[in-house]
């Protein structure tokens, strides 16, 4: 019995391969925002001798120039490697939707319709997006939720250590110079820095992670409630619009950032540092000191707004492309976004 075949005649399969689908098209729509985000947090230069501090640029300033002296292509820089995390995590979770799914069919073959513990689909654009699965992401119990939340900490840390290394790569770069590959910047960190230059912020990844994760999914089953009640009810009226999901989506986004931005900032300043320089910070409690004291407390935030317009762009790419990636998978199947049992 092959796998895929068997795995895309169920909903489920369907759901899923769409999500990743929806996953990817969110990291190509939000990644030039994303760069902004990440150029906007790094402390400014330096000052030269005799010459006053360069105030921050705002993003619509550094949009100007990153457009006028680097070109478009820059806003993208570093989007290979969040795009090779989506679909590494798909094989990952699509291993554990199978497993768990044929246990499910096989122990509860005689139960109502649907399948016990697979839930509504769920559109991620907070911190740490890069990791997940977009619409198919599934809600799990406790234990396995804390156990691929672990997994996925470990993937995205490296992950976002390449790509914030590729996105700031370009700000010193013109047109006509060589700009390495994701594969050569983590060759290169590995080499340079062994392995805890590639795992360099984990820690704080998995600070901002945490609460952000908690804050997310709490605030998009609310906000869903709230638009459209009784969608979360097993008796009631589960077909809420896409315009319900978008918007809960986009406000649980916002609410992630904002409770754990300031940790972020730490996370991209750390990650910035490479082997080729001596470090500005020495860990995250002194990173988040100097950063301070040297630019004040506004500098916690910076950025903020990028994160914000975001969260909304990314969700409405994700449902958008989830939507036509599953009519095209389960053309006739309905419109209904949960898993049948066959």
């Amino acid at each position: 019995m092959e796998f895929w075949p068997e795995f895309l005649a169920t909903s489920g399969g369907s759901e899923f391969v769409a999500g990743g689908v929806g996953g990817m098209a969110g990291v190509l729509a939000g990644h030039p925002l994303d760069t902004l985000r990440i150029r906007l947090q790094q402390p400014p230069p330096p000052p030269a001798a005799g010459l006053a501090h360069t105030p921050q640029p705002s993003a619509a300033r550094l949009l100007r120039g990153i457009l006028r002296a680097e070109g478009p292509s820059a806003l993208y820089r570093g989007m290979a490697a969040p795009l090779a995390s989506v679909a590494f995590q798909l094989a990952i979770w699509a291993q554990h939707l199978w497993t768990e799914c044929c246990t499910q069919w096989s122990s509860h073959s005689h139960e109502r319709d649907g399948v016990p513990g697979v839930r509504d689909p769920v559109a991620v654009a907070g911190p740490g997006e890069v990791g997940h699965l977009g619409a198919a992401l599934l809600r799990e119990r406790g234990a396995g939720r804390r156990r691929h939340g672990a997994l996925q900490t470990l993937i995205l840390s490296p992950v976002e250590l390449v790509k914030i290394r590729l996105q700031l790569e370009a700000a010193g770069h013109k047109h006509g110079r060589h700009r390495r590959g994701p594969v050569e910047i983590a060759r290169d960190i590995l080499r340079r820095e062994g392995l805890r230059g590639v795992y360099r912020g984990l820690t704080v990844t998995a600070l901002r992670d945490a609460p952000a994760h908690g804050v997310y999914f709490w605030t998009y089953e609310r906000a869903r409630e709230r638009l459209h009640p009784g969608c979360r009810r097993q008796d009631g009226d589960e077909d809420e619009g896409l315009g319900t999901m978008l918007v809960s989506g986009g406000l649980a986004g916002v609410a992630s950032w904002v409770c754990c931005y300031p940790l972020d900032v730490v996370k991209s300043r750390l990650q910035a540092q490479g082997a080729g320089s001596a470090p500005r910070y020495r860990g995250v409690v002194d990173c988040f000191r100097r950063s301070v004291r040297e630019e004040g407390l506004p500098v916690l935030w910076r950025g903020l707004g990028t994160a914000v317009a975001r969260a909304f762009v990314v969700n409405g790419a994700i449902f958008s492309a989830y939507e036509l990636a599953l009519r095209f998978l389960a053309s006739g199947s309905g419109p209904r976004l949960v898993m049948e049992e066959n």
